[in-house]
C-alpha cells in the first residue's frame, strides 16, 4: 500500500478519536453520555472543548471527503510517488495540528492549518495532471 492510502488510513481515524474525545467531555461537562439522542439532548448544552470537539469531528470527516477525492486522483493521474507521499504527509500533520488548534481555541492558527491541509489537497490533484 502507498504512503498516500495510508495516510488516508490515518486521516479516517482522526474523526473517530475526536468523537471519544467528544463523549469524555459529555460525561465530564454533563455527567453522563446519552447515546440514545445526545445530538438533541447534550450536544446544545456543551460549552468550551466539548462544543469544539464536536466541531472539530465534523470539519475532520469533510476533510476526509476532500482528501480522498485528492489521493484517488492523484493515484490514478499517475502522480510522482515521492511528491505524493510528501505532500499526503504534510496534510496529516496539518489534520492533527487543525484538531489540536480546534480544541486548544486557536483559531487563527487553526485556519492557518487548514489552508495548508486544503492547499495539501489542491496540490495533490495538481501532482495528476
Amino acid at each position: 500500500m502507498t504512503t498516500p492510502f495510508w495516510v488516508l488510513f490515518a486521516v479516517a481515524l482522526i474523526p473517530y478519536a475526536l468523537a471519544g474525545f467528544g463523549a469524555y467531555q459529555r460525561h465530564a461537562q454533563l455527567g453522563v453520555v446519552d447515546n440514545n439522542d445526545w445530538r438533541t439532548n447534550q450536544l446544545p448544552k456543551l460549552t468550551g472543548a466539548g462544543s469544539r470537539a464536536y466541531a472539530a469531528q465534523a470539519n475532520a470527516w469533510e476533510a476526509v471527503a476532500f482528501f480522498t477525492a485528492a489521493v484517488a486522483v492523484s493515484h490514478l493521474g499517475g502522480a510522482d510517488a515521492d511528491a505524493a507521499a510528501t505532500t499526503s504527509l504534510v496534510f496529516l500533520a496539518a489534520r492533527i495540528a487543525h484538531a489540536v488548534c480546534y480544541l486548544a481555541d486557536l483559531a487563527t492558527l487553526r485556519t492557518i492549518v487548514f489552508l495548508v491541509g486544503w492547499g495539501s489537497c489542491i496540490r495533490l490533484f495538481l501532482l495528476a495532471a
